[in-house]
């Protein structure tokens, strides 16, 4: 209307890496995946939701590259290496023949780690821990099986809203939230509840310019000041919870007000769908994702109204540090090991034991298997990861006991700075491993 013209998703003939300023979660949706193999922005970062999506689509990426976009690089031969982060353009044939290398050794150790899949997740002294995945379309759900997931820990449900100027009726999300089900079937599915806003806008959302979205109408916020929208979601959730294992779990809560609100539409929603006579399950488990400070430290007393916490470490980390996780100049001060989260850490699963009630950790913390004895240790229930990385931090799980796991956490703790916990944890990991091929 205003005269602007509309530019539709190039197609890319030919495998292609992608070189742009900014790369949105709903862009990746529509890219063309058979030819796409790579994606490199000038902004953004490793926990940022467009990183996140391209790893749960085995995308290598790399963000916060200053000038790759530049239209004079357009059609050069590149080479992205999602693991350290570098970029090379219009490579010399060492260099392409070295990364070449590299690369059939990575694709062969990954080989060797999916033959592992199938082993049970338990510590060497046969503590069990549940690794699951972090999903965002029903197509994904194969993929965490054969990764060696036993189900789903988080289904991100925003990508159903997205590229769509119409909000999803039940019925729609129904049959998508059932098809996920049945991808991952016998095993159990951890729905969440609408988190868009921030760096994941909605195209029929009402945009209002806020100068700080990530802290802004976002997640469980939005979704309440749309109450008959958030009753679609409820009960298409209710509604597939009668063909098997399904949780919920509301996003970014801050306090006790908004759980009860959440809790209230979703007793709503359940006595709607008793009286028309629809079936669901009336037990199923609802939690709450902990990601706020506040949350952390209101923690014993959300612990009374929910069956589980979920912790979400990206928003946790960037909260608890004041810093945006897709500022590519912060990038350096996203730190998962910092000892104030690790602080936080023990609180949520000290809190959560104390009501009986599982702790549970989804964010991107859970796939790097070098966090796997601190986040065992400090007693968390379950992690949940992308596919890809599961493999890998079951490994990990399988070369340790729990007290073992129990004293490196613990150790973490008497430390003042990253880089002395960081610096633990790498000798005390190595000594482990050493020790396992003894």
């Amino acid at each position: 209307m205003v005269g602007e013209a509309h530019a539709e998703m190039p197609h890319y003939d030919g495998k292609t890496i992608v070189a742009a300023h900014d790369i949105t979660p709903a862009d990746i949706l529509q890219f063309d995946r058979t030819n796409i193999i790579g994606i490199t922005t000038e902004i953004g970062g490793r926990t940022s939701h467009t990183s996140i999506l391209a790893r749960a689509f085995e995308i290598p990426s790399v963000a916060g590259v200053e000038g790759i976009a530049d239209p004079l690089l357009d059609g050069l031969p590149v080479i992205i290496d999602g693991l350290s982060g570098c970029v090379i353009i219009n490579p010399d044939s060492l260099t392409f023949q070295d990364f070449l290398k590299r690369k059939q050794h990575y694709e062969y150790v990954e080989s060797e780690l999916l033959k592992t899949a199938t082993l049970p997740a338990v510590t060497l002294d046969g503590h069990p821990m549940r690794l699951k995945g972090n999903v965002e379309l029903p197509e994904e759900g194969a993929s965490v099986l054969r990764h060696g997931g036993s189900g789903v820990g988080l289904y991100r449900t925003e990508m159903l809203f997205m590229n769509r100027s119409i909000m999803p009726g039940e019925e729609e999300q129904y049959d998508i939230y059932r098809a996920m089900q049945l991808a991952i079937a016998p095993h159990p599915l951890t729905i969440r509840t609408l988190d868009a806003g921030g760096d994941k806008l909605l195209e029929g959302m009402q945009h209002n310019g806020e100068q700080n979205p990530a802290l802004g109408v976002r997640a469980i916020r939005l979704s309440l000041s749309m109450p008959d929208e958030f009753n679609k979601q409820l009960r298409a959730i209710l509604r597939i919870s009668h063909h098997g294992p399904v949780r919920i779990m509301f996003p970014m809560i801050s306090g006790m007000e908004e759980l009860l609100q959440a809790k209230g539409l979703l007793d709503q929603a359940r006595r709607e769908l008793s009286a028309e006579g629809t079936p669901f399950d009336s037990s199923m488990p609802v939690g709450v994702m902990i990601e706020i400070p506040s949350a952390v430290i209101l923690g014993d007393l959300l612990s009374r109204e929910v069956d589980f916490f979920s912790v979400g470490t990206n928003d946790l980390i960037q909260y608890s540090l004041a810093i945006d996780r897709s500022n590519e100049q912060l990038a350096h001060m996203y730190q998962p090991l910092h000892p104030a989260v690790l602080r936080s850490l023990r609180q949520i699963v000290l809190n959560a034991h104390a009501a009986g009630i599982e702790a549970c950790l989804c964010g991107e913390m859970a796939g790097d298997p070098l966090y796997l004895p601190v986040l065992l240790g400090l007693g968390f229930n379950e992690l949940s990861m992308s596919a890809a990385a599961l493999p890998r931090v079951k490994q990990m799980l399988r070369r340790i006991t729990r007290e073992r796991a129990a004293m490196i956490a613990d150790g973490c703790f008497a430390f003042a700075t990253v880089a002395e916990v960081e610096l633990y944890l790498k000798r005390e990991i190595t000594l482990d491993v050493a020790e396992s091929f003894d």
